[in-house]
């Protein structure tokens, strides 16, 4: 009776040890808010509009639920899963399109020695690198850069990936990731690949990433849940580059740093956009441009945080996006302008939960890539009718 009572205990011990080891947790938030825009395009023109708004449109983040696992398989190996849903908290719908868990589905393994593999759905490299170290990755979707067109604010997740971070080493660690394109017979059609590093030292840090993708129009942004099956899936990101989707390549090189120094945080980031070997893809639409030609884009953004007390945050951040000149068939000269301020400031009411307010006015100037006069279009939000365009959001967020 005595041991088997001894037994029944050790038993009891390893299994106990044993569930400790392996762990499932539930997470997630939501984030309300109101938002008035000045100016948006309606059937009867430009009109001002008042609105609730899920923060993945107008606030600090996109309302989520996931779960994420981790199974401890000895000597330093863990097994890993995350799964996780978008929705609108004013609607209850489903995010990403409907994708049940349309932000990221991936499962892997990690060593603390070597560095972790993941595959699945999951943000580019350039996302985990570069938005840390960007207004967006603080103040949200309505700071992202002209429509996104750098994906730092995450627009484009990318299916079918083999992803790898490297452990820490002194500082340094280096990701990359590869898409398969999954089309018969081309095993390069549809693909994507990435590489990227950053280095942070103290109140520095450093990053880069490169991006290039096959056919961006049904690789990249196709894996958009929101894409057209039929047409062109850059039709409802940007006109600064939505008239570009017959590319049939698209590279990313982007680079930033911040540096911290008492309660403030500068950063600066800068990004080169190529759309390459325009007509390359006729079912994405009808291409306005000479076959072959190529068009690219610069970014530039300043910003800066600072913390006024443990609980309040305020935020400045400055974006200058231009397109090269680019004559279309017509013989007009394309190639916009877009200035861009953003002004935060975000008030801790506890650990789990913020109220804020955002501010963001944008001017255009030049010819967009549709061929027509550019127009303001806050990310996010329905394109203006006239060069100018402000949004003003206070919201709540809480997470679980």
């Amino acid at each position: 009776m005595k041991k088997s009572l001894i037994a029944l205990a050790v038993l009891g011990t390893v299994a106990s040890a044993a569930q400790a080891q392996s762990s499932v947790t539930l997470y997630g938030l939501i984030d309300a808010g109101v938002t008035y825009v000045n100016s948006t395009k309606t059937a009867t023109g430009g009109r001002s509009l008042i609105a609730e708004q899920d923060g993945a449109t107008a606030g600090l983040s996109g309302s989520r639920w996931g779960m994420r696992g981790n199974e401890d398989l000895g000597g330093g190996l863990n097994a890993i899963f995350v799964l996780e849903s978008g929705f609108s908290y004013n609607t209850g719908a489903s995010g990403q399109g409907g994708d049940l868990f349309g932000r990221q589905a991936y499962v892997g393994l990690s060593s603390t020695q070597y560095g972790t593999v993941t595959l699945g759905r999951e943000y580019d490299t350039g996302v985990d690198l570069l938005q840390p170290l960007a207004a967006y990755g603080t103040w949200g979707n309505l700071t992202a850069h002209a429509g996104d067109i750098d994906n730092i604010g995450n627009l484009n997740r990318v299916n079918n990936v083999i992803k790898f971070t490297s452990a820490n080493y002194a500082g340094f660690k280096i990701t990359s990731m590869y898409s398969l394109g999954g089309v018969a017979g081309d095993t390069t059609r549809n693909s994507l690949y990435t590489i990227g590093g950053q280095y942070s030292n103290g109140p520095a840090i450093v990053a880069a990433n490169y991006l290039f993708t096959k056919n961006p129009n049904a690789g990249f942004f196709g894996a958009n849940p929101n894409a057209s099956t039929t047409a062109s899936n850059f039709g409802g990101t940007h006109t600064a580059y939505s008239g570009l989707s017959t590319a049939g390549s698209e590279q990313i090189i982007a680079a930033g740093g911040n540096y911290s120094f008492g309660p403030a945080t500068v950063g600066l980031i800068y990004s080169n956009i190529q759309f390459s070997d325009l007509g390359a893809q006729a079912n994405a639409g009808t291409n306005a441009f000479h076959n072959g030609a190529s068009e690219s884009f610069n970014d530039v953004e300043a910003n800066i945080k600072y913390r006024i007390t443990p609980a309040v945050i305020a935020g400045f951040s400055y974006n200058y996006t231009k397109g090269n000149s680019l004559t279309n068939l017509k013989g007009v000269d394309t190639g916009a302008t877009y200035n861009q301020f953003n002004l935060g400031l975000d008030y801790l009411l506890s650990k789990r939960t913020d109220v804020y307010v955002l501010g963001v006015y944008q001017h255009a100037s030049g010819v967009d890539s549709t061929g027509t006069r550019a127009v303001a279009a806050i990310t996010g939000e329905t394109q203006s009718t006239t060069p100018n365009q402000v949004a003003v959001t206070a919201g709540l967020r809480t997470r679980f």
